[in-house]
């Protein structure tokens, strides 16, 4: 009996032990199959997210095939051009026709590199010297694209110039076809240099005057600067001015560097029988041309161009005294914000309110006043000072302003 008792929980033992080991067996299953089912669940998640990436990856190939493809079409374009013009009977035939006139306008210079550079290349000494005087002729006021072109194309003939911020593309921007109307043409006072810095010009300080030629050559070593100190004796002067401003909208904008009013077309200058239209005028503070080495309060410079591209520019000297009523309409409508032009709702403006009923006048060779300082623009400052009150000077936003005046060279100023 005590044996078979024995047994019996032996027995008892032993099936105790297999039921634990089986439920173990049973739990260790259950949760292998768990963590496997997790795992899973992570590698699905992880397919779907590659899938997704996947089809956008895709469809960038897909869109930058299309551009590839515009781009190689674009490269035939010019391929067929440049082959086109290669054998150098067109730039040949431009030459001759060009030279035999007695002067350029700065498009046709450009143009004139622009064919240099499909026929000879961007290597070409005389493609660079082509767009580099093209820079040179350049009238900023109202030459942009020019400006731009001229600029790009030396860039990518690796020399080092000055890019001006309008002239850099912004990715996704469409042509700008807008051209700043600023004597010296900036739109700002920002420009890029090959290096990628920002360029700036101003009127004191590491960006004064004095500084300009570093990176404008022509305000340095050019020989017909503007302003002058307009001191006699004087030569008789041949040119007889008339004028014919017209009443228009006031398109006002403060450029960073002057008030300046741009101007609609139909307001002309005559100089003897040559006519210019009127593209705006701005003004300098104090009057940028010295008269017996004394400057005015203000001077306001109209800035002309004929057609074949010629620069006049009239110099109103403008005096302390008595409240003018035309600044005041200007000055009542300054604008809001540096840098747009500003349209005020039915104000209308007539330029002839700011001259002298008198045009004579002392006349002189100069330069712009602003950088480049591009040489070749006559400029013809009134005898007749127009006053304007101290309250109004005070107004004008800009303390200084002027450019100092400049060394005759030789020049000779005349008068009438």
């Amino acid at each position: 009996m005590v044996m078979k008792k024995y047994l019996r929980i032996a027995l008892e033992v032993l099936l105790a032990v297999l039921l634990v080991a089986a439920l173990g067996l049973a739990y260790w299953s259950f949760a292998g199959k768990k963590h496997v089912v997790h795992d899973l669940a992570e590698l699905t998640e992880q397919l779907e997210e590659a899938q997704e990436s996947l089809e956008k990856a895709m469809e960038e190939v897909q869109t930058s095939k299309e551009k590839v493809d515009r781009l190689e079409f674009q490269r035939h374009e010019a391929d067929a051009i440049k082959a086109a013009f290669a054998n150098g009977v067109v730039l040949q035939d431009i030459e001759t026709l060009y030279k035999a006139q007695k002067s350029l306008t700065t498009e046709r210079q450009l143009g004139l590199a622009a064919m240099r550079l499909l026929t000879k290349g961007a290597d070409d000494p005389e493609t660079v010297e082509a767009f580099q005087k093209s820079l040179e002729m350049a009238e900023w006021s109202s030459r942009l694209q020019t400006v731009c072109a001229a600029q790009n194309a030396l860039l990518a003939a690796g020399k080092k110039v000055e890019i001006l911020s309008e002239c850099q593309r912004k990715p996704g921007a469409k042509e700008d076809s807008g051209h700043g109307k600023q004597e010296g043409g900036k739109k700002d006072s920002h420009a890029k240099k090959g290096g990628g810095h920002d360029v700036h010009w101003g009127y004191d300080g590491d960006h004064g005057p004095e500084h300009w030629g570093d990176n404008f050559p022509v305000c340095a070593k050019g020989k017909k600067q503007s302003p002058l100190n307009i001191v006699g004796p004087f030569e008789k002067s041949k040119d007889a001015l008339s004028v014919s401003y017209k009443e228009g909208p006031l398109k006002i904008i403060n450029n960073g560097h002057t008030i300046q009013v741009n101007v609609e077309p139909g307001s002309t200058l005559t100089v003897n029988k040559e006519e210019y239209d009127l593209l705006q005028f701005h003004f300098h503070r104090p009057s940028e041309e010295q008269v017996d080495g004394k400057n005015s309060a203000m001077v306001a410079h109209f800035v002309h161009k004929s057609k074949a591209g010629k620069l006049a520019v009239i110099g109103v000297l403008l005096n302390e005294g008595k409240e003018n009523a035309a600044i005041k309409t200007l000055w009542n409508n300054l604008p809001p914000k540096e840098g747009e032009e500003h349209v005020p709702p039915k104000v209308k403006f007539d330029p002839s309110a700011m001259l002298p009923q008198s045009l004579s006048h002392y006349a002189y060779e100069g330069s712009l006043t602003t950088p480049p300082c591009t040489e070749g623009v006559n400029f013809y400052i009134l005898k007749t000072q127009v006053d304007l009150s101290k309250a109004q000077v005070a107004k004008f936003p800009f303390k200084l302003n002027a450019r100092p005046v400049q060394s005759l060279n030789g020049r000779k100023i005349s008068a009438n």
